[in-house]
């Protein structure tokens, strides 16, 4: 064989691998958390139907774009655009989703922490007894003390950042084809213990039969920008991780699998939760605090409680690690690629950094939450930026980088991988890519501004 470059990249090493690890990305704490309560907020049925639309004619384009760059530059998130656009200002895109994956890493260590003190919690029983005034207290005890939510976000930031240090074939592929499948396990059983509860039926109408007369135009929009987080779209985990796809994958087929995967976890977590939630007469929009609050509270007046809100804590802390090992990649691998650095240095630099951006996020549900400017926290700020922002603003460069700069030749050969397979809804794809897809997220990010 031709003698190999100098530099050699790591790289995925198995289909189950390459599903495992950027299914993985997408589900998180966006799917467990933050899917359930936005849904039961906008109305359940209808505003779940409004988001399987957006991730089918909006997400899936945008990810076989960010799939398509990035396996065709085997670059990180910057070094991509570089190398597809050399001379231009294309690189933008890339500096916004490296700079997004620091921000969204940083507070959502913050939150990962919180569910492995929930877990620990749930192991010593520390629900038991508890009303909801009880239970709200002990949450919001908790998140505003100084010193134990920042060892959590420590603790939790060390996990991600000991995977990554491995690389991708050693650490990467073999976390997420470990945990992906626990945490499928995990959720398939909360799902039987939820539907064999008295009651359930109501909770599952509630999910899957559309009323849309509670669907709100906020809610549409919600909707599709929760499928922008969800699929971890615009921060550049997907580039990342498909630089490291073998020449020879069908990307289209990826991407179907992955958005699949992603939306069918989702549903899952809505069925874990709306059946138990009406089951024992808690509100459905309870908000941010249905996980942290009104779960514990409906796992203990269910028989075998004990059991199911370990498990459920268990799934919150597995999907918040699959999500964040991607996360420190983009920013590692831009560290080893652009700076030259070695990946040790790099990913101790990278977790370092960023768990230190993560403390002021942590003290702004304590010390610091008067700490304030236009009305937000720290937090609120790290989040605003990267989700209102750099994240859509980033989506909508992506789809027209690859509908109007690579075009419609460049992108078949591509995603056909130079003629071998067919691609008969590239038509399609082209025209959602250059078309419907900036459009929508336009008006997305302009909402996000308050500005429609």
């Amino acid at each position: 064989m031709a003698t190999q470059p100098v530099t050699q990249r790591d790289s995925f090493t198995s289909k189950i691998g390459i599903i495992a690890a950027v299914a993985g990305s997408a589900v998180g704490l966006g799917n467990i958390w933050k899917f359930p309560y936005i849904t039961g907020v906008f109305g359940g049925g209808a505003f779940v139907l409004v988001y399987l639309i957006c991730i089918a004619l909006i997400g899936l384009p945008v990810m076989l774009s960010e799939f398509i760059i990035g396996r065709k530059a085997q670059r990180n998130a910057v070094g991509s655009f570089k190398k597809l656009a050399p001379g231009t200002l294309w690189f933008m895109p890339g500096i916004m989703g490296l700079v997004a994956a620091f921000m969204i890493l940083a507070f959502y260590g913050v939150v990962a922490g919180w569910t492995l003190e929930y877990l620990l919690k749930s192991v010593l029983n520390a629900f038991a007894g508890k009303n909801p005034a009880d239970l709200e207290g002990m949450f919001g005890g908790f998140i505003s003390q100084v010193t134990k939510p920042i060892i959590w976000q420590c603790v939790f930031m060390g996990l991600t950042g000991w995977i990554v240090l491995a690389g991708i074939k050693g650490g990467i592929e073999r976390a997420s084809k470990l945990l992906m499948p626990i945490l499928l396990m995990i959720i398939i059983i909360l799902d039987i213990r939820a539907i064999t509860l008295p009651g359930a039926a109501e909770g599952l109408a509630f999910l899957f039969k559309p009323d849309f007369s509670k669907l709100s135009a906020e809610g549409m929009l919600s909707a599709l920008g929760h499928a922008f987080f969800s699929l971890s779209l615009g921060m550049g985990t997907l580039i990342t991780y498909s630089s490291y796809m073998g020449k020879r994958e069908n990307l289209a087929t990826t991407a179907v699998q992955v958005t699949v995967a992603d939306t069918v976890i989702a549903l899952l977590a809505g069925i874990a939760i709306f059946p138990a939630v009406f089951a024992f007469g808690i509100e459905p929009g309870a908000g941010p605090g249905l996980v942290f609050i009104t779960l514990p509270n409906v796992f203990q007046q269910m028989p075998g409680g004990y059991f199911f809100c370990l498990l459920f804590f268990l799934l919150l802390a597995v999907a918040a690690l699959t999500s964040s090992i991607s996360i420190l990649e983009v920013v590692v691998a831009y560290f080893v690629e652009e700076l030259k650095l070695g990946r040790r240095a790099a990913t101790i630099m990278a977790t370092v950094a960023i768990t230190i951006a993560g403390i002021p996020c942590s003290l702004s549900m304590g010390v610091m939450s008067n700490v304030q400017f236009m009305g937000k926290t720290f937090f609120d700020w790290l989040d605003f930026i990267a989700a209102n922002i750099l994240l859509p603003l980033g989506g909508l460069l992506i789809v027209a980088f690859v509908g109007w700069y690579l075009g419609r030749e460049k992108t078949e050969t591509e995603v056909t991988n130079e003629g071998e397979l067919k691609a008969g809804y590239l038509p399609l794809f082209m025209f959602l890519a250059k078309f419907v897809a900036p459009v929508v997220i336009a008006i997305v990010f302009l909402h996000g501004l308050g500005l429609f």
